[in-house]
């Protein structure tokens, strides 16, 4: 290893897996916390801790200054982002570089092409790989209709820079541009503080499928296998399951390749993921990639057997890869359920309260990646994720058995959360015979 101490730039579930990757590395950790998280256990658990600032995100967990400065303070060497907050911020990237810290992810130019949505888009279609059509919002407004026409519709509205849903929105005739435009452009910058957008074709309920990678600093690249994404509401995922059903080989295949070749050619050294969509036809096209971990990686290490989070370390510290692709053996089938703190009666509004943990899954198959605990103040501050159980099986049927059992043994008061509603999405008949695309909640919540 090429450091010792590594900072934990972020909060909750990702937080405690870094700890824990960490220790089994025989590295220090630096856990860094809000006023607002100044009780969570995950703390005691780091060789230190260290409060940034007050509750607000802006103040601590987003504050540039005070995450360099607790690093000096404590000596860290290198920072690892989680996911959310600064992951993906090439500013943050660039000032690590210049105060001497290893950011445990790819080097800044890399975070800049992939950071920009619309570059990376025309990055991957030099390279062959499919991308549906898209064009940037012209800055003369006389000129967007030419430009949507182009493009075709239905299309969507994206946040060039923004990402996780924010600054996206459906348009599905001429009259809806202007005002998804300039709501969009609203959203983006609130969000991500640049309200560049861009207008991509939209596909009526397609997939949304990714493959999971790894790349060293040697240029060793291989994959984990992809994972089916496409239970999401208002394109934030709910629902992931590895491996994806009725793809046929070829294009398994293809999906690796075109995810292997952007990869290469982007120079994106880390662990990462490619995102496609797949239409009704079977053809897919690249949306975007993740220069971080992702909160559904878990599904993928349960059936490949590895720690991504480890790995992501071992790799930043400059340590290769120690598998080729042919080692990689992926074993059954793995479903993954987030739990959120939010109101599904109630248009999924958050939730806040004081825990209290009735019961919460084991057993043979499952697995639950959480930060909770018994009296634990849920606040509206940050991310309404809970937790995330995952169940494996030999075969899809199996892992989904299990995975309704253990929701029913996910039992917390004090706060609403989506529990039921994913122990309902994996018992309709829609998902157990594999009839899915992004518009399944909306059609779950119509009925």
């Amino acid at each position: 290893m090429t450091f010792h101490k590594v900072l934990i730039a972020n909060r909750g579930e990702i937080a405690l897996r870094v700890i824990e990757a960490c220790r089994e590395l025989s590295l220090d950790s630096v856990a860094v916390f809000s006023q607002a998280d100044a009780g969570m256990h995950y703390l005691t658990l780091a060789g230190e801790s260290l409060c940034i600032g007050p509750a607000d995100p802006a103040k601590s967990y987003l504050s540039i200054p005070a995450l360099i400065s607790a690093a000096e303070a404590t000596g860290a060497q290198a920072v690892h982002p989680g996911y959310g907050f600064l992951a993906e911020d090439p500013h943050f990237v660039e000032v690590c570089e210049e105060h001497g810290l290893v950011f445990i992810g790819p080097d800044r130019r890399v975070m800049e092409l992939l950071g920009n949505k619309l570059a990376a888009r025309e990055a991957v279609a030099a390279l062959g790989v499919p991308v549906l059509p898209g064009e940037a919002v012209p800055e003369d407004e006389e000129k967007l209709a030419d430009t949507a026409n182009r493009v075709g519709y239905p299309l969507l509205v994206k946040s060039v820079f923004g990402g996780g849903g924010r600054g996206m929105r459906l348009v599905k005739e001429p009259k809806g541009l202007k005002a998804a435009v300039l709501a969009a452009s609203a959203e983006s910058q609130a969000a991500c503080g640049d309200a560049s957008l861009y207008l991509e074709r939209a596909l009526e309920n397609p997939r949304h499928i990714e493959v999971q990678i790894m790349a060293d600093k040697g240029g060793r690249i291989v994959h984990l296998g992809e994972r089916e994404c496409s239970i999401q509401r208002r394109h934030q995922k709910l629902i992931e399951e590895t491996p994806a059903l009725n793809l046929d080989e070829s294009l398994r295949q293809g999906l690796y390749h075109a995810a292997l070749v952007a990869v290469r050619a982007i120079g994106y050294k880390n662990v990462g993921t490619v995102e496609f969509i797949l239409d009704g036809r079977g053809d897919f096209h690249f949306i975007e990639m993740n220069a971080r971990i992702q909160v559904e990686h878990s599904v993928s290490e349960v059936i490949c057997g590895l720690n991504l989070v480890k790995e992501q370390i071992r790799i930043a510290s400059g340590d290769p890869l120690d598998m080729r692709q042919e080692d990689v053996e992926l074993k059954g089938h793995a479903i993954e359920c987030r739990i959120n703190a939010e109101d599904p009666s109630r248009g999924f509004l958050p939730s806040c309260g004081k825990i209290k943990i009735d019961e919460l899954p084991s057993g043979n198959g499952i697995r639950i990646d959480t930060h909770i605990f018994n009296g634990m103040e849920v606040s509206p501050y940050y991310d309404s994720l809970l937790a995330k159980v995952i169940a494996w099986g030999r075969d899809r049927e199996e892992a989904r058995i299990r995975m309704y059992t253990a929701l029913e043994r996910f039992r917390v008061r004090g706060v609403t959360t989506t529990r039921a509603l994913v122990q309902e999405i994996i018992s309709h008949p829609a998902f157990r015979e594999d009839r899915i695309g992004t518009d399944f909640l909306d059609e779950i919540l119509a009925d």
